[in-house]
């Protein structure tokens, strides 16, 4: 007799195991297909990472070809500017040199000037005036001061612009230390590659210097090194050409005004001459305008004493209609014309001392004046003598001044702004 099994637990149906085998199979399937796609996709990572790797080290050392093409021509712009800075600065010495000779040669001039004003001050009264000689030779203490002045200002600001110079020279070439610093830096980048024996991993290779600057930035301050020495070429150049341009201002109005004063020395007594005559006849005149004005003072005083009876009538009839009694004493037409008459001769009078107080006036100027002529007269008769010998005196110095020299040095001048401006572009 057959036993039945005692084994406890839970049996699956066909249908159960059917369907496990059928997962085990979709997911040994899926898991194969997912490793497929990973394999296939490693494969293109690897193959867009090698592409992209040599890109990146492609355009690496492109960039380095660009910055160092960059660098090296700033680096010619700022050899090129130091070059310039420097015969800048020895052509703006040799101006200096030449001012201060020309300050030195006006020392004479100027002694020989105040020797002829001092003479000249032994005039006296009103004919110590600024004449023509006088105003001709203060105008060339004048033109010699300013040129003192501007020669002497012209070399302080060459000093001045000579340390500008040297400060900007300094600045070139410190900018220009870097610039070749930079250079060896980066073509030493440039020819590492992967095989290097060089290269390693660096800690934090990606972080950021103190200091940093953006291209931008590293632009503008060469750009402004390279603007700022160019500008201070270029001011010492135009203050070269001022200094060309005063010295030679002040050889040729110096030789200009000498010439004047001569000329106005040889017309000084000409014109002495010519003063004295107006003179003498401006007295003739005033004289007879003296006589004139006598007669018309006396004019005036009959013609006031004359209106001075038909006032009183026209008084003593108005004071005596003022009696008329009660209403007889009427604003008539009489009254009002007696009124109008008494006005207008007091009027007439007023007129008439008003132009006889300034006829005596101008009678008391003209006499006080003709005193004033006549002692005027007096002292231009001594200053002819007078001047004819400080002609002669001034003959004597403008001898010796005309052994006086002013050399001019030539400076060249060179347009720095075009230079520069073509190395930039």
């Amino acid at each position: 007799m057959a036993t039945l099994s005692s084994k406890p637990g839970l049996k699956h149906s066909v249908t159960d195991w059917d369907a496990t085998n059928k997962l085990l199979s979709d997911i040994a399937e899926y898991r194969r297909k997912a490793s497929h796609d990973i394999c296939q996709e490693g494969r293109a990572l690897r193959n867009e990472t090698a592409n992209k790797a040599s890109w990146l080290e492609s355009d690496s050392n492109r960039r380095l070809s660009d910055r160092i093409h960059d660098i090296s021509h700033w680096k010619e712009l700022l050899e090129f500017c130091v070059q310039e800075v420097d015969r800048e600065m020895d052509a703006l010495t040799l101006s200096k040199e030449a001012a201060e000779r020309a300050l030195a040669s006006l020392t004479l001039p100027l002694e020989v000037t105040v020797d002829c004003l001092t003479m000249r001050e032994g005039r006296r009264g009103s004919e110590l005036v600024s004449d023509l000689v006088e105003v001709e030779l203060k105008k060339e203490v004048r033109v010699i001061d300013e040129a003192q002045h501007a020669l002497q200002q012209q070399i302080d600001q060459s000093f001045e612009e000579l340390c500008l110079l040297q400060e900007a020279r300094h600045q070139l070439t410190l900018d220009l230390q870097n610039k070749m610093e930079a250079l060896d830096a980066d073509m030493s980048c440039l020819s590492l590659t992967v095989t290097s024996s060089e290269i390693s991993l660096k800690p934090q290779p990606t972080r950021i210097p103190h200091g940093s600057s953006t291209p931008q930035q590293w632009v503008q301050f060469s750009h402004h090194n390279v603007t700022r020495a160019q500008q201070e070429m270029q001011a010492s150049q135009q203050l070269r050409e001022n200094i060309s341009t005063t010295r030679v201002q002040v050889q040729n109005e110096l030789e200009a005004q000498r010439t004047v004063l001569q000329f106005a020395l040889r017309k000084r007594t000409h014109n002495l001459e010519q003063a004295k005559d107006e003179l003498q006849w401006q007295l003739k005149t005033t004289k007879d305008q003296i006589m004139d004005m006598e007669e018309d003072i006396r004019g005036l005083e009959d013609d006031l004493q004359a209106k001075m009876s038909p006032l009183k009538l026209s008084h003593t009839r108005l004071e005596n209609r003022t009696k008329r009694p009660g209403m007889d004493l009427c604003w008539d037409e009489v009254q009002s014309g007696l009124v109008s008459e008494a006005k207008q001769l007091e009027g007439i009078i007023q007129s008439l001392h008003e132009k006889l107080s300034q006829a005596q006036h101008s009678l008391q100027d003209l006499r006080h004046h003709e005193a004033c002529m006549l002692e005027d007269l007096s002292r231009k008769q001594d200053t002819l003598s007078l001047e004819t010998r400080t002609q002669e005196i001034r003959q004597r110095l403008f001898t010796a001044s005309q052994k006086q020299s002013y050399p001019i040095a030539a400076v060249p001048l060179t347009n720095y702004s075009k230079r520069l401006n073509g190395k930039v572009a």
